[in-house]
């Protein structure tokens, strides 16, 4: 269900204001939600430092170097003002797999980008002046969900999660940083979550330290994406059937359950047949046979590259000995 954090005003009022024309654009480019954040300090900052601190973050080192830059939004790229902050749902509602639901069509980044530039071709139009903007997609040094929960777009959930109260979690998040004073939505400042544990208790690795603090180096994620060293020994049967990320905690939450919505049936998000419906230890073998040139061929425009062959690789064997093949 699309929608913005200026749904409740007086159409009159919305039809007059340009915060309201952008996030309308927003919505009209394929975005699900909108929201304008004034850009500054972080208030989880010291969250995020005091998670660092415990290397939570693990191989991530590029974590740590931009921890500075990620305390304060107006930092990254002086002179902006606000972000236009949005969601895209890449739809959880289908069935588990090897491959994380996100990764499962063309690379969410280039999707992201386009559409952001798109918008901001839009703003300068509309203002009649080279506005100055970027893009931002899970590619700089912002603490992205800090944002979009200042945009009014949602809560922190227990397992990290940004939680929408309308869509649930399987959304990605992106910016439009402007160089324009805007009127800012409202924060969300609700936390939905109640005492449900359910993301806590069904984590297979047990990678949450506390409701809302997640060890990386435990998260299956991170252990078949991000991490590049050996997989530990003691995570290799909780790993299961999982090639590239984990949806465990997103598939239990009551919010997903009830919202989560289908795929796109076409697009660049539409999932992949092979990504899909493909098992586990077909695709593993499948992978520990690719050369370099075949592996960058069959994984063309895919997110899935990010781990590298080397780590596919890794990742296969462990899941071919978690069938009971050699």
């Amino acid at each position: 269900m699309r929608q913005t954090a200026t749904d409740e005003l007086p159409s009159a009022t919305r039809a007059s204001s340009f915060e309201s024309r952008l996030k309308a654009q927003a919505l009209g480019l394929g975005f699900d939600l909108a929201g304008i954040a004034t850009l500054g300090p972080a208030e989880t900052a010291p969250a995020f430092e005091r998670w660092i601190a415990a290397d939570h973050h693990g191989e991530m080192d590029y974590l740590r170097r931009g921890a500075e830059l990620r305390g304060d939004t107006t930092r990254p790229e002086p002179g902006m003002i606000s972000a236009l902050v949005v969601a895209l749902d890449y739809g959880g509602r289908q069935p588990d797999g090897p491959i994380a639901r996100y990764a499962r069509g063309d690379d969410y980044h280039r999707v992201m980008w386009d559409r952001l530039d798109e918008l901001l071709t839009w703003v300068r139009a509309e203002r009649g002046e080279a506005v100055r903007g970027r893009a931002y997609a899970d590619t700089g040094p912002i603490l992205e969900r800090d944002l979009a929960r200042r945009a009014g777009l949602g809560w922190f959930g227990k397992n990290t999660m940004l939680i929408n109260p309308r869509m649930g979690s399987f959304f990605f998040i992106g910016s439009l940083f402007l160089e324009l004073d805007l009127t800012p939505d409202p924060p969300f400042a609700e936390d939905h979550c109640g005492t449900c544990t359910r993301c806590l208790d069904a984590c297979p690795t047990r990678a949450f330290v506390l409701p809302g603090v997640m060890d990386a180096r435990r998260c299956i994620s991170y252990l078949t994406i991000e991490g590049r060293s050996a997989i530990p020994a003691e995570f290799h049967a909780a790993i299961g059937e999982h090639l590239y990320g984990c949806d465990v905690c997103q598939d239990v939450c009551p919010w997903n359950v009830r919202f989560a919505t289908a795929p796109p049936a076409e697009g660049p998000l539409a999932p992949r047949t092979e990504f899909s419906v493909t098992a586990a230890a077909t695709l593993a073998r499948e992978i520990l046979a690719l050369d370099e040139p075949a592996y960058r061929e069959r994984f063309r425009g895919s997110a899935i590259k990010r781990a590298k062959l080397s780590g596919l690789r890794r990742n296969a064997a462990v899941v071919l000995a978690n069938v009971g093949e050699a």
